[in-house]
């Protein structure tokens, strides 16, 4: 089941929290609970993209993009995402999540999510390219970025993102079934 209390309870908090700009860090701490693990009783991989969402989601509202979206009547969906798994979380570990806005390409927005454990260690990384979208489809960036009070110009994307989006766009899609 979808974590609505704790979505709630993070939601209020973005909303007390001061704003951010468009590429400042959210920082948000996590605590395993028993619900969220697999049968080898750490975060369950899944789970933890549930979590990530619970980031992101305060990242849009203290950035302003939520308002962004209810002025334009534009939703906002993933378009794909790229997770690194390095260390194991357990029940009752807490972890400290950073997300945060790369930049943008001419259709997708793109997010970086880390969490981390109270050692200083790194549990994962993901990657997400987000689109905005109304009744025609994707909006494109030059139209959200100046809705967002954005510059033209995004920042350059790291080149492993870059690399990310050209394996993206050289996959085949749909994708190859049975033969």
């Amino acid at each position: 089941m979808y974590p609505f209390l704790r979505l709630a309870r993070n939601v209020r908090q973005a909303h007390r929290a001061p704003r951010l700009g468009l590429f400042d860090t959210h920082v948000s701490t996590h605590v395993c609970m028993p619900w969220d693990l697999d049968l080898w009783w750490e975060l369950n991989n899944g789970r933890t993209l549930t979590i990530y969402d619970l980031g992101r989601i305060p990242l849009a509202i203290r950035t302003g993009l939520v308002d962004v979206l209810k002025r334009e009547g534009w939703g906002l969906t993933i378009a794909g995402s790229m997770v690194r798994y390095r260390r194991r979380v357990r029940m009752w570990d807490k972890v400290e999540m950073h997300s945060r806005m790369l930049g943008w390409d001419r259709r997708f927005l793109y997010l970086d999510q880390s969490m981390w454990r109270a050692d200083g260690e790194c549990t994962s990384q993901a990657i997400y390219r987000a689109a905005l979208t109304d009744a025609k489809g994707i909006v494109t960036t030059d139209r959200s970025a100046p809705a967002l009070g954005a510059p033209a110009e995004s920042p350059t994307l790291p080149d492993w993102v870059q690399t990310w989006i050209a394996s993206e766009d050289a996959r085949p899609w749909p994708p190859a079934t049975k033969k």
